[in-house]
């Protein structure tokens, strides 16, 4: 019943992506897409994750970076990195669920790198904002500085979250890095002050649908203010739905899923008065440079 149900979703979805696409939508999705993050593993769309792949995957978006949070998740990215091969696994352990850790957390997470040399570190980071109200920001930085040691030592990125702790991000990025594998700053919105100091510890910047709620000119500031060649795009998904989404998740309308990179490049080319082309090209490509580590499934240039 179950594999019914789940066909007759695909093909649902896909007569979906035909209606919705005009033929100028499908010529944009020629363009090779990245979706630099995401969590497809999260409860609210993991079963409907294989169908979001597909789905992604016809619309352009040739890899998908996944990234855990908590130890009880890391699992699930695995197996979908197993099945598909444009997911990119990512492992790490969310400052949100910091307090939740078992003893043995770091040595579970060394041993997953052991054995996945394909995957990333992420996502992990530093949260002052009220989202992150009760949690202990001692044990968050303590937390933070074993993974991102760790990434520099694995010589692979690592997706960072970060909001209102920019000034302690800069100082622990200082003190370990610099990073030539790369530490991608995800969902950026951080002041564009920070920028240059962060890209020359070897950060990324990704864009995804958080940044459509700020005022036009605040995103623009903030959009400019990155080096081009450090430019990613991602959707977060399932959350940051964008404001101009060109995919539903079916059953869940309010949910985003990876194909709406498209959306988040429409809206950032604008905010850099590029053609979708050309911020495809160059998104695509520093995704693939920074996901290009030794043991990627991105064959190394």
């Amino acid at each position: 019943m179950k594999e019914a149900i789940s066909t007759k979703l695909l093909y649902i979805s896909f007569a979906v992506l035909c209606i919705v696409s005009s033929e100028t939508k499908l010529r944009s999705m020629a363009m090779k897409l990245f979706d630099a993050h995401c969590h497809l593993q999260d409860q609210r769309v993991v079963d409907k994750a294989p169908l979001l792949i597909h789905i992604a995957n016809a619309a352009g978006v040739v890899y998908i970076a996944v990234d855990g949070i908590t130890e009880k998740d890391w699992h699930l990215v695995k197996e979908m990195s197993d099945e598909f091969d444009s997911v990119i696994p990512n492992f790490g352990l969310h400052p949100w669920y910091v307090e939740g850790k078992s003893r043995s957390w770091f040595n579970t997470l060394k041993e997953l790198f052991e054995a996945n040399p394909s995957a990333a570190v992420g996502e992990i980071g530093l949260d002052k904002s009220p989202l992150a109200k009760g949690v202990d920001f001692g044990e968050q930085v303590e937390v933070f500085k074993k993974q991102l040691q760790l990434a520099k030592d694995l010589k692979r990125p690592a997706s960072v979250h970060c909001l209102d702790a920019f000034p302690e991000l800069l100082q622990i990025m200082k003190e370990i890095g610099p990073f030539p594998a790369g530490v991608i700053l995800h969902s950026f919105q951080g002041s564009p002050q920070v920028v240059p100091q962060l890209t020359k510890l070897g950060s990324y910047f990704s864009f995804s649908g958080h940044l459509m709620p700020l005022k036009k000119d605040k995103a623009r500031k903030i959009v400019k203010a990155v080096p081009l060649d450090r430019i990613l795009l991602e959707t977060d998904a399932p959350d940051a739905l964008p404001t101009n989404p060109i995919f539903f998740v079916p059953g869940n309308a309010t949910l985003n899923q990876p194909a709406n990179v498209h959306s988040v490049l429409i809206y950032v080319a604008s905010l850099l008065e590029l053609s979708k082309e050309e911020l495809a090209d160059i998104s695509y490509n520093n995704a693939l440079r920074v996901f290009s580590f030794q043991g990627s499934k991105i064959p190394l240039k």
